[in-house]
């Protein structure tokens, strides 16, 4: 932005928020405020932003004087923190996903009609270096018509022991309060996102089926199968979605055992895939193939240096410009609307056995009059009652932080022992990285013995809770206790596999 054209931002929540201070400070963007109702939030920013308005009050926040508010408080909450927040005169950028049932989108989407206000949704891996080539090239006609699309945001979140920060929960006897809960299909922005910017298609239809086998460790109902409730981050969530021109999407997000971002893009003359950039043409099967590394244009070094392969800077970028000059952003409320929606209907086709859903257009108020009471919401567990009401809390409230403690400490047993079974057909470089990987493990082998005591006391006092199974899980299933646990053995077993490895 010009140095003479300054925004006043103001950012409530300060976790997810603070990661805009560095793409704010390049684009002369002033942040002026910040909300957090967590402590430890508000003094990190007040370590970032030494000069702003700092409190964990919602209502004098918003009574200050700036023209924006980035909403990166709570996924469930977006909606109406955006609407309080254009009530008060401030234009928005709301983190994704938008609202989380119809009725709160139509809510939404009349609020931005009625107050006039701009809302941009932050949704930033369409503008990564690779998907704004991919974009221009689109434009320019290059790939011709969509025919098929294959993006991928899987990400293995699925146990939220803790707050997003690393901190225990306090109360600690409970799971995150929406992270525990939610399914990925509600967050399916980031990979649908990139195939409707690069595209300028929107989606229509969504098929989806439900996915009865989740990670270890997650909560859940009782066995692997998800017993009516619908699964937590910690479960795949594929659908296929059909677009404006009738080309189909894969959509998949999900947390599992291996994170993807694979990207592939079929269109009628040439076809695109990613990691690295490859691009395919002649409109043929029998295609002629070449890798491509695209470059930043205009403000490329800036945006390079901040989070998310740049896309914060650009979706900032964008939302300033709107303010300021009235230029459309791509992600305005009705591209918002879609977006979110596709994820919501996926969920409900995935409730019914893949049934199709329409994903339906908030452009027009006579298709929100008809979604304008529907409620509907995933069915769920209750994040606060994952042990029985009669539970010792001096026992269950070490939940969160033996959680935090054990989820890094089996996922490395786990890791070493799997990596010690396929050594001998592993490349020389990757062999030398399993033998590091080991000898951590070995040296960290006593820390790892007492959180696993810790968890065997919450579990073994509540087998058939779901806090109770979701440890077993992690320590049986994943973390080998049987060979943990007999410390010295395990060491002497692992230096054992060294001396003859080496």
């Amino acid at each position: 932005m010009e140095a003479d054209k300054h925004l006043k931002l103001g950012i409530w929540g300060l976790g997810r928020g603070q990661s805009f201070i560095a793409s704010a400070k390049a684009l002369n963007i002033d942040i002026v405020a910040g909300c957090d109702f967590h402590a430890n939030m508000r003094a990190s920013f007040k370590k970032n932003c030494p000069d702003a308005f700092l409190t964990a009050d919602a209502d004098e926040f918003l009574a200050r004087d700036f023209d924006a508010v980035l909403v990166a408080t709570y996924c469930p909450d977006h909606a109406a923190h955006a609407i309080k927040a254009m009530e008060a005169g401030k234009h928005v950028l709301s983190e994704v996903t938008s609202f989380l049932t119809p009725a709160e989108g139509v809510e939404l989407v009349e609020a931005v009609e009625q107050y006039g206000k701009v809302y941009n949704l932050a949704e930033n891996y369409p503008f990564t270096v690779e998907n704004m080539y991919l974009a221009k090239l689109w434009r320019e006609g290059f790939f011709g018509d969509l025919a098929y699309a294959e993006y991928e945001y899987v990400h293995g979140v699925g146990r939220a022991f803790a707050n997003p920060d690393g901190t225990p929960l306090e109360p600690g006897n409970r799971v995150h309060h929406w992270r525990g809960w939610l399914n990925y299909h509600y967050y399916c922005t980031h990979s649908l996102g990139p195939v409707m910017i690069i595209t300028g298609l929107r989606p229509e239809k969504v098929t989806a089926f439900p996915a009865d086998v989740l990670n270890y460790g997650v909560i859940k109902g009782k066995g692997r199968k998800i017993d009516g409730v619908l699964p937590c981050l910690g479960a795949f969530a594929p659908s296929l979605i059909q677009m404006s021109n009738g080309g189909i999407v894969r959509n998949l997000m999900g947390g599992t055992t291996a994170d993807s971002h694979h990207q592939r893009l079929f269109g009628t003359k040439a076809s695109a895939e990613m990691h690295p950039l490859c691009l395919k043409v002649g409109a043929t099967g029998s295609s002629f193939n070449f890798q491509v590394k695209p470059q930043w244009s205009e403000m490329g070094e800036l945006a390079g240096k901040a989070g998310h392969g740049g896309g914060d800077f650009w979706e900032l970028h964008y939302f300033a410009r709107q303010i300021l000059t009235g230029e459309k952003a791509p992600w305005d409320i009705y591209a918002a609307a879609d977006a979110t929606l596709a994820g919501i209907q996926a969920l409900r086709s995935a409730e019914a056995e893949g049934v199709p859903m329409e994903i339906p257009d908030f452009r027009q108020k006579t298709v929100r009059d008809r979604y304008r009471k529907d409620n509907w919401v995933q069915k769920h567990i209750d994040p606060y009652r994952i042990f029985p009401d009669n539970q010792d809390l001096t026992i269950t409230g070490d939940f969160s932080a033996v959680g935090l403690a054990l989820n890094p400490a089996v996922t490395r047993v786990r890791q070493a022992l799997d990596a010690m079974k396929a050594f001998s057909i592993a490349v020389p470089e990757h062999q030398i990285r399993i033998i590091t990987l080991v000898k951590e493990v070995r040296d960290a082998a006593s820390e790892y013995a007492k959180t696993y005591a810790r968890a065997r006391k919450i579990a073994d006092a509540y087998p058939d809770s779901p806090g109770g199974r979701a440890l077993i899980e992690m320590l049986v299933d994943v973390g080998e206790e049987s060979r943990v646990m007999p410390t010295e053995a395990f060491v002497s077993e692992l230096n054992e596999w060294l001396l003859k490895t080496c």
